[in-house]
């Protein structure tokens, strides 16, 4: 194994859409990210293919700030330690639901549950009036295709110096972020497609593809205000990739600062 990085950020999305929550380590699992798109938003115009509201449509929703009310209990299957000393290693069981209690603070400040039916009359606003949303939950990540999503810090600075706008990282909304341990140009992650990589001492994904990207980029990740530049200079110098897909081989828990690894072959 040859060491290529180490983690700068890890990043769960409790509501596919809403803002992220950066956390100091957290379970990698087959399906993905422990919590990790576990609530959405169904709603009733959106094509059958991508069922769920997203901030392509109600911009607003990168205003709402999800926030655990348990996060010590947030980062981890509640079995985790138990089930791991059972060999060869068993799957640990899925989080109870009061662990994963999820408050959203809406753009004006207030706190309220994810499951307030004031925060669905808030996200209809400005939609059609055909629109009819429902909250759904899954112990399963709702992601958009593969369970991880991993991008280095190079591959923005390389964006940002090509659209001459600063470019907040968060925009990518990865689940992952590194930084290279050498001086590596921008999107140099696009070899490790088809490669393995290991995060921290057990964690192990596979390098599926590169991230095709959609307008979400285009959106400020504070204020949702959009600037089809960014988007614009993604799909036209970099054929509309920017970092990767992997999917998980081993779980285990990652932690910011964990060195990550090149499988050599």
């Amino acid at each position: 194994m040859t060491t290529i990085g180490t983690v700068e950020s890890l990043w769960c999305y409790p509501v596919k859409s809403m803002r992220g929550v950066e956390m100091s380590e957290i379970f990698m699992g087959f399906s993905g990210i422990y919590g990790d798109r576990c609530y959405a938003f169904k709603s009733s115009t959106a094509r059958k293919g991508f069922p769920y509201l997203n901030a392509n449509v109600q911009q607003q929703m990168l205003q709402y700030q999800p926030q655990y009310r348990h996060p010590e209990r947030a980062s981890q299957p509640p079995n985790l330690v138990e089930a791991s000393s059972i060999a060869p290693g068993v799957t640990p069981a899925s989080s109870d639901p009061e662990d994963m209690v999820l408050d959203i603070v809406t753009p004006t400040g207030k706190t309220i549950s994810v499951d307030d039916p004031e925060l669905i009359q808030l996200l209809r606003e400005g939609l059609d009036d055909k629109t009819q949303l429902k909250l759904v939950h899954s112990d399963r990540a709702l992601t958009d295709c593969r369970p991880i999503s991993l991008i280095s810090l190079s591959t923005i600075r390389q964006i940002e110096s090509e659209c001459s706008i600063p470019i907040d990282k968060r925009r990518f909304r990865a689940n992952i972020y590194f930084d290279f341990a050498s001086d590596e140009s921008g999107f140099a992650e696009d070899n490790f497609v088809g490669r393995i990589l290991r995060i921290g001492s057990t964690a192990t994904v596979m390098v599926l593809e590169r991230d095709p990207r959609c307008r979400m980029i285009s959106l400020d990740p504070d204020t949702g205000e959009h600037n089809p530049d960014v988007s614009r200079q993604v799909a036209q110098a970099h054929d509309n990739f920017a970092g990767l897909y992997c999917a998980v081989l081993v779980e285990g828990v990652l932690k910011k600062g964990d060195a990550i690894e090149l499988e050599a072959g």
